[in-house]
């Protein structure tokens, strides 16, 4: 029982005992005084515990003080001679409860007390008579007393040493916790050089063209280095220490990750992925952009991992605040599902649905525990949907600073006409996708306010277009199949034909049929609705023209002999002059005789580790008039990071290992006046 809950239950006790003393005082004419100072105490007992004031253990002591003056007034009367063992017994099993021995010292002593006065009152009583009977009932009523005083000391001894000893056991059980955790954030650190050294050696024999066996080393690379962080990021979850790094990024940036995680998983290819994102998103909002990436990693994996037929789809919407928007991420599967059982656990970590070693579900089934984490840490929450065999819809929401207001995807204000889309709904074994691409395109027809109709068949469409005009008609790759001269004729007309096809597919020679690759989304529809045919650059990333750092002259310093190999290999494909530097001291010794744009350092070398050094060479800067910029380049990527390598002077955070999309946003921002290829920069 909880202190609170044997507070309650001491009060209770004792209100009713006085309740009874009240009435026994009145009935046996005691002291008329006595009974308004009963229940004047009785409330006060009342209040002290409802208010919780003053604190536990000056409460604890009035309500001892209050039990025993209690106790002694209807002791000392000769009427209550045979009564008193009862309730003495009474009132110490009762403060037993707060597990405090002296109380029961105190109760016995006073027992004692009385007893004396009483003895002392027999010959002066009409109710007591000093014979045998008499001494065998007080005998008896003493072995009672004695009985109850030592059971009742004995609980309160046994109760303290329980309580420490659980106090022991939890330090032990925290204090092995911690160290499993700092174990695993070690190890985790630790495995982030040699990974950095995989992926950038396995990047250069790709360059060489050596042959695929390049491509698995990577992809093997990749894995593992995702599995390192989700490691890391499970220990920061479970010990509560995430710090959150905002930065403006863009809506679409989320979507592209989705659309390029499912066309290089091997588990999706027999699967339909749907991208369901509401227009009305902004365009720019600020949050942890990199926490983001990971949670629509860890619900994509998943419901590919549980998905063997069917498809998924992914939504993403906003919801108005006062402090910006709720961004929403949904995302729906019709894979195997979970039971009420799986769905109460799933928060737990390290959940599973077939933990048998030949499992082939893979991961190491951190990714709901880690989201559930990320989303708590941002201030929104979790909820899944889950039925047996019907599959499972998980929606993340999460409060967002809004940097941009503009609808992330926009309908030219020239459109004119109507779009048909036509997709054949018994091609779908399983009927929930057909489903996810109905609601996809009505939610965008919707967001945009365009026109859109459905066409099944041929007739349909003929029919639609002998109504209104259509300049627009969206289709998958089966449709187009079936009928390919009959839409290739229609596409050289002034309707727009377009088909969302798998990789590799073409259409007839010639044909100025528009080819979106799957999967199909927002993006791609809109160029086409606003540009037409002159559409190109279908897809977000191929927007985003290669960034040059033309004679840029960089210092890369690491005690790591390899991570400079593959660091000056990667970045050597920017145009940059590249030196390097095994130490922190070499480092400060070539700045000193070499003029370098920026300096990237690793943390942790021996002697003299990274922050060190940068303050040298800031020191060297800033003495003569230098304007070197210098980047931490390290596999220390706990969380918050970032912010302590910048409150120690570093001008960027780049984490092993290393990727290239964060290598050239960090540049641009230390660097924002070098030169880039025509077209602009990636964001």
């Amino acid at each position: 029982m909880d202190q609170r809950k044997s507070e309650n239950f001491i009060i209770l006790l004792v209100s009713l005992a006085c309740i009874g003393l009240t009435a026994e005082s009145i009935l046996m004419k005691w002291e008329f005084w006595v009974p308004p100072l009963i229940i004047i105490g009785t409330i006060f007992l009342w209040v002290f515990n409802l208010s919780q004031k003053p604190e536990r253990e000056i409460r604890k002591f009035y309500y001892l003080v209050y039990a025993m003056l209690a106790v002694f007034f209807h002791g000392v009367h000769d009427t209550s001679f045979f009564d008193v063992a009862l309730v003495v017994s009474l009132v110490m099993v009762a403060f037993s409860f707060f597990n405090q021995a002296y109380m029961i010292h105190l109760f016995l002593a006073e027992y004692v007390v009385i007893m004396g006065i009483q003895f002392w009152l027999i010959p002066k009583s009409d109710y007591t008579s000093f014979d045998s009977l008499t001494i065998s009932r007080v005998i008896l009523h003493v072995c009672i007393v004695l009985l109850v005083y030592f059971c009742c000391v004995k609980a309160a001894y046994d109760h303290v040493e329980i309580e420490e000893r659980d106090k022991e056991n939890k330090a032990l059980i925290e204090s092995g916790k911690a160290d499993m955790e700092d174990f695993l954030s070690n190890i985790s650190h630790e495995l982030r050089t040699p990974v950095n050294v995989v992926n950038g050696m396995s990047e250069l024999l790709i360059k060489k063209k050596v042959g695929s066996e390049a491509l698995a080393i990577k992809d093997a690379g990749i894995r593992l280095a995702n599995q390192i962080e989700d490691i890391q990021d499970y220990t920061e979850c479970k010990r509560e220490k995430l710090i959150l790094e905002e930065e403006s990024y863009m809506s679409t940036s989320l979507i592209n990750d989705v659309v390029t995680a499912f066309r290089v998983s091997e588990d999706a290819k027999n699967l339909e992925l749907v991208v369901d994102l509401a227009p009305t998103v902004p365009t720019r909002m600020k949050g942890d952009i990199k926490k983001l990436h990971k949670i629509f990693r860890h619900l994509l994996e998943n419901a590919i991992k549980f998905t063997k037929k069917g498809g998924i789809c992914v939504k993403m919407y906003s919801e108005r605040t006062d402090y910006g928007v709720n961004l929403v991420i949904e995302m729906i599967d019709t894979g195997i599902g979970m039971d009420r059982k799986a769905l109460e656990s799933v928060s737990e970590g390290m959940y599973q649905v077939n933990k048998k070693r030949n499992r082939s579900s893979g991961g190491i089934g951190l990714g709901l525990f880690i989201v559930y984490g990320f989303a708590h840490r941002m201030g929104g929450f979790v909820k899944i949907e889950s039925e047996k065999h019907i599959g499972t819809t998980v929606r993340v929401t999460l409060p967002q600073k809004v940097m941009d207001d503009a609808p992330c995807l926009l309908l030219s204000s020239s459109f004119t006409g109507n779009i048909l889309f036509h997709v054949r709904s018994d091609k779908y074994k399983v009927p929930r996708v057909r489903d996810f691409y109905r609601n996809m395109a009505a939610n965008l027809a919707f967001g945009i306010h365009a026109p859109l109709y459905a066409a099944e068949t041929l007739r349909d469409i003929e029919r639609l277009m002998d109504k209104m005009p259509v300049t627009f008609i969206f289709m998958g790759q089966e449709e187009y199949e079936d009928n390919p001269k009959y839409f290739d004729r229609m596409a050289e007309g002034e309707t727009v034909i377009a088909v969302s096809a798998a990789e590799g597919f073409k259409v007839t020679e010639g044909s100025r049929v528009i080819v979106m690759p799957k999967p199909l989304y927002g993006y791609p529809v809109l160029k086409i609705l606003n540009e037409g045919r002159d559409a190109h650059n279908l897809e977000i990333r191929d927007n985003n023209h290669k960034v040059s750092f033309d004679d840029i002259r960089a210092l890369i310093v690491d005690d790591e002999p390899m991570n400079i190999v593959v660091a000056t290999s990667l970045f050597s494909d920017y145009n940059m002059i590249i030196d390097s530097a095994g130490s922190g001291k070499e480092a400060i010794l070539k700045y000193k005789d070499n003029d370098y744009d920026v300096v990237f350092m690793d943390h942790m070398m021996p002697e003299m580790d990274g922050v060190e050094a940068m303050k040298h060479i800031k020191g060297i800067a800033q003495t003569e008039g230098r304007k070197t910029k210098v980047v931490a380049l390290t596999a220390n990527v706990v969380s918050g990071a970032r912010e302590m390598f910048i409150d120690e002077g570093f001008d960027g955070f780049i984490a092993k290992p290393i990727n290239l999309a964060d290598f050239e946003r960090v540049m641009m921002q230390v660097l924002p006046k070098i030169r880039k290829d025509e077209g602009g920069a990636k964001a």
